[in-house]
């Protein structure tokens, strides 16, 4: 029976998908009742499988015949829980029940919901099946399937900046896509099938010694093509232009799925398909390190000179996003483990921020950073939210960001590479250049009529924040303080990670 549990949950997705595609418009609380009804049971299910996983050591795996061989053995399918597996998939699962109740609530009164919800759940079993691969050919079937299905969500509004949005979004992620299988089959070919293991697949490593160069040039397609969607440089400028997609979308891309996707692919690659001492020997980690670290600088410069709120948070995910590579590249179990929990640190608290930048645009049509000014006074709720969400990512305690930070501040110091706590310094204090700003604006900041006339401004500009919005911004910023205060509990997303970084080094 538990061999068929990571074969659901990626179904659940695709049943909800199945009900609602041909839902009438007017059905709208039956569409909602089906998508909140699928996000419940999934974070359920996956919640329930967090003790038998990581505390007793369960695999529940489904394999299924795909490709055939010449040696007439096929290529399996594999759907695997491992703890990096349910890892991602639990901050899915949270998540995605939240960004569906924002998306019930942002997209109300408007067309096409049926299309949207549907694509939307498509991604989640995308998602979920990137989560439970349980090898690379497995991954890229679910990988190049997150592409395709998240281009109707990026081109959702069907204006022009939209479609040209969308189709360079597509065109860059096809491009990665290309270069991931080559390096997939070229791979196989060499080694055949490469499991997802612990310290790496056995017939990589062996292939590795015989064939380092070749190894070598696998890799970098492998990661390079990976580098697309999890937006290393100079591959990101799909991200930014992204943004003109409905606020929900905007979150799912950074904090969810396809950012993420990227970056989980590559912790795969260096942790399980190659191997972090394979990968060491190899030559490849201090590369991507470095790419890593430009990534994260440049990231944080381009996002201090946006004028715009969801452009500046979008090249803040680009910098964010790339803690992941740094940590896993650092070559030490500290850094791997703060790498690991920004995966779900990260999402957090840029889920947090899409949220809020949603409702300042909803509410007070807000767009620009300028526009921001007063907000505390006339949206506290959401203000209160964005401002937990900054603090989280400059680092400040006792948020998640801080942990995170200091966590890959340990893995520096043990790493071969202490020179990496530099860039971490250097990179909050860009954080604090381009949040700390926005947040002095929201709760010091004037507006001309408020200063016009300062003993009536408040009661004229007090702005009604939304249920349906306002709830998973304040869920998630909850989260970022919570995850922050009980870093050292069972089960923790840091526990968790550390856990995933012992077995890497095992």
């Amino acid at each position: 029976m538990n061999d068929v549990i990571p074969l659901g949950l990626v179904l659940l997705s695709v049943v909800v998908a199945a009900i609602i595609f041909p839902l009438p418009q007017r059905l709208a609380g039956l569409r909602s009742a089906v998508n909140l009804a699928g996000a419940l049971i999934k974070l359920v299910l996956v919640v329930l499988l967090v003790p038998p996983v990581v505390a007793d050591g369960a695999r529940p795996e489904f394999a299924v015949p795909f490709l055939p061989t010449g040696g007439g053995e096929a290529i399996s399918l594999v759907l695997r829980v491992d703890p990096l597996a349910l890892f991602f998939a639990g901050l899915s699962a949270v998540l995605w029940l939240l960004t569906t109740i924002y998306a019930i609530g942002y997209l109300k009164g408007t067309a096409y919901q049926s299309r949207f919800f549907g694509f939307f759940s498509l991604c989640v079993a995308a998602t979920v099946g990137i989560s439970f691969s349980g090898n690379l050919i497995t991954f890229l079937v679910f990988y190049e399937l997150l592409t395709l299905v998240t281009y109707p969500l990026v081109a959702h509004w069907g204006d022009e900046k939209s479609l040209q949005a969308a189709r360079l979004y597509m065109r860059y992620a096809l491009g990665g896509g290309v270069a991931v299988l080559v390096g997939v089959v070229w791979l196989t070919m060499e080694a055949g099938p490469a499991d997802f293991a612990e310290g790496g697949a056995a017939d990589v490593a062996e292939f590795a010694v015989r064939s380092p160069t070749v190894a070598v040039i696998i890799f970098a397609l492998l990661v390079g093509g990976l580098g697309v969607k999890s937006a290393l440089v100079p591959l990101h400028s799909w991200l930014p232009a992204a943004m003109v997609a409905p606020a929900p979308v905007s979150a799912l891309l950074h904090a969810v799925a396809v950012v993420k996707a990227g970056v989980f692919g590559i912790v795969r690659v260096v942790d399980d398909v190659y191997g972090i001492e394979v990968a060491w020997e190899l030559g490849v980690l201090t590369p991507l390190l470095v790419v890593a670290s430009v990534t994260i600088i440049y990231g944080s410069y381009q996002a201090l000179r946006q004028t715009e709120i969801k452009r500046r948070l979008a090249f803040s995910t680009v910098s964010q996003v790339s803690y992941v590579v740094l940590g896993v590249t650092m070559f030490s179990m500290a850094g791997t483990a703060g790498g690991v929990v920004h995966l779900v640190h990260q999402g957090i608290m840029k889920i947090t921020l899409f949220f809020c930048a949603g409702l300042f645009a909803e509410a007070m049509g807000a767009h620009k950073i300028s526009d921001l000014r007063g907000a505390g006074r006339r949206m506290p709720w959401t203000s209160a939210a964005f401002t937990v969400g900054a603090f989280g990512m400059i680092g400040l305690p006792p948020t998640a960001g801080f942990i995170s930070k200091w966590q890959l501040g340990l893995g520096a110091l043990e790493s071969p590479h202490p020179w990496v706590l530099v860039v971490l310094v250097i990179s909050s204090l860009l954080n604090a250049a381009y949040f700390l700003p926005v947040v002095y604006s929201l709760w010091f900041g004037e507006r001309e009529d408020d200063a016009e006339a300062p003993e009536t401004a408040h009661e004229q500009e007090r702005v009604h924040e939304p249920g349906l919005l306002l709830a998973p911004a304040l869920c998630t910023a909850g989260f970022t303080l919570i995850v922050g205060l009980a870093a050292s509990l069972p089960f923790s997303p840091l526990e968790i990670s550390r856990y995933i970084a012992e077995g890497v080094f095992s």
